[in-house]
């Protein structure tokens, strides 16, 4: 966990919800009240979120006092109790929404990535997530996905070079920004990976003819297609597929023998996992 990170976050997330004052537990409840809550799980998948929330029960009270059951990771069922936090009623009240948000998506996330993870045991092809995340949850949305069992890409614009389609347009062809990065990387003295797209087998060959790249991504290709530039590309680079990849048909995708399938699905339409969080 990034502490700086997360700190941030929390803070900014809290202030934007109490603006000035939680006005209805400041008028319905007595100051110096005490209580308990636990967060109960109201449907089966993959909690995640757990180490998060304890950060935000800390920052919002550090008197507050959490037990926890059930660790981030863990497959859980309808009525589990994942954790418990007794304190004060008004800290509580606070956390809740924030607590729940966060873990009800990251739960999501853990839980779809976790079912693609467990279709693809029989390959050798990992799952990786996407920059179509949240923005400002960012770093939340890949966290779950490593919790779920996938693989993190790049975390921003800023860890790895990746050529796209406009990039190579813009650039004037394949091997024009090949060369360029490799130039920019020389210049900098950054020590980047670099990954290209390609759309089709004649832009395939462009790469392979170029070189002086570590990953190619197969953007869009049909599985016939996909199948052949995997065997065209023999192993001589790490082979990505991207594009149209779902659920339903990441098996087909990954019986191509790419080494990873990327999807945005896993973080820009999921479902977050029903969680609560109730006083008791």
């Amino acid at each position: 966990m990034n502490k700086q990170l997360i700190d941030l976050f929390i803070k900014n997330a809290i202030a934007e919800d109490v603006g000035d004052g939680d006005h209805t537990s400041l008028s319905t409840i007595a100051a110096g009240t005490q209580g308990r809550a636990r967060l109960i799980v109201k449907e089966d998948g993959i909690l995640a979120g757990v180490e998060l929330a304890l950060e935000i029960f800390n920052q919002i009270d550090n008197s507050l006092k959490t037990t926890v059951f059930i660790e981030d990771g863990a497959s859980v069922k309808y009525g589990d109790i994942a954790l418990t936090v007794e304190g004060s009623t008004h800290s509580i009240l606070l956390a809740e929404r924030l607590v729940l948000n966060c873990m009800q998506r990251m739960s999501g996330i853990a839980t779809k990535t976790n079912r693609i993870v467990t279709a693809l045991k029989p390959y050798k092809t990992q799952v990786l997530d996407t920059r179509k995340t949240t923005p400002g949850l960012r770093y939340l949305e890949k966290w779950a996905v490593k919790i779920g069992g996938g693989v993190n890409h790049r975390i921003g614009l800023y860890d790895m070079i990746l050529i796209k389609d406009n990039h190579v347009d813009y650039a004037g062809g394949i091997a024009n920004a090949i060369n360029a990065a490799n130039n920019y990387l020389k210049e900098t003295g950054k020590n980047l990976e670099i990954e290209i797209e390609v759309r089709n087998l004649t832009e395939l060959k462009e790469v392979l003819d170029t070189g002086n790249i570590n990953r190619i991504m197969l953007d869009n290709f049909d599985l016939p297609l996909l199948k052949q530039a995997v065997d065209i590309i023999d192993g001589r680079f790490t082979t990505e597929a991207s594009g149209g990849i779902v659920e339903e048909n990441v098996t087909d995708y990954a019986a191509c023998g790419v080494d990873f399938i990327s999807m945005g699905a896993l973080t820009h339409s999921v479902k977050s996992l029903d969680l609560s969080l109730k006083a008791f």
